[in-house]
């Protein structure tokens, strides 16, 4: 793992450690990560395994530097709510932008959702703590917006782990989706639709 003390990376260097988690991203997806090796995601980054061993300490670490940089980014839709903002329009654009994640980065979600299927054994501490608080504070801005009668009354949680699930489906099943849907049909953009009428139906006062 990453020496925070140690000096910041050149630009070689950051472009070496990207193509690395790029290249576990590939392994990781097709293998899991029992089965991926240090030397597939050597190949798949186009390096040498000594290369790859030199920026990261073990496969176990690539897989946890990737989940937590999978995490963050999992993350900062629901950190860009506004609560100055109007309540249904934040509401539904997270909802929009979970749904482009799940479009945009299906390994990546993928991944996420087999590592929590596992037990979550490399995130362990970040999921009772940094991803509680900011759920914590998400809460409280919607029962805020709640109690002032500018949202439908829900319980907040479980509204934002419904927001997860209905938008990471298009990405976990996305093949399942693919298959029921058949040719002819954009799952994402009609999946948008959908969400949108769904939760401002929901959650208008």
């Amino acid at each position: 793992m990453t020496d925070p003390s140690a000096p910041p990376l050149t630009r070689i260097q950051q472009k070496n450690r990207d193509l690395i988690l790029q290249g576990a991203l590939d392994a990781f997806s097709a293998n899991g990560l029992r089965g991926a090796t240090i030397d597939q995601i050597a190949r798949a980054a186009g390096l040498s395994k000594p290369n790859v061993l030199y920026y990261f300490d073990s496969k176990d670490d690539i897989h946890k530097t990737l989940l937590t940089t999978l995490l963050d980014m999992w993350l900062a839709p629901m950190q860009r709510i506004n609560p100055q903002g109007d309540p249904l329009t934040e509401v539904l654009r997270y909802v929009q932008a979970k749904l482009r994640m799940s479009r945009d980065y299906p390994r990546e979600s993928r991944l996420f959702a087999y590592e929590i299927l596992q037990g979550a054994p490399h995130l362990t501490a970040i999921l009772g703590g940094g991803l509680r608080d900011i759920v914590d504070r998400t809460v409280e801005v919607l029962e805020r917006w709640m109690s002032e009668g500018r949202l439908a009354r829900v319980e907040p949680r479980h509204l934002i782990f419904s927001i997860w699930s209905m938008t990471q489906h298009y990405a976990d099943f996305e093949i399942q989706v693919r298959a029921v849907l058949g040719p002819g049909h954009d799952p994402f953009a009609e999946a948008g639709a959908f969400l949108e009428d769904l939760y401002r139906k929901l959650l208008t006062p």
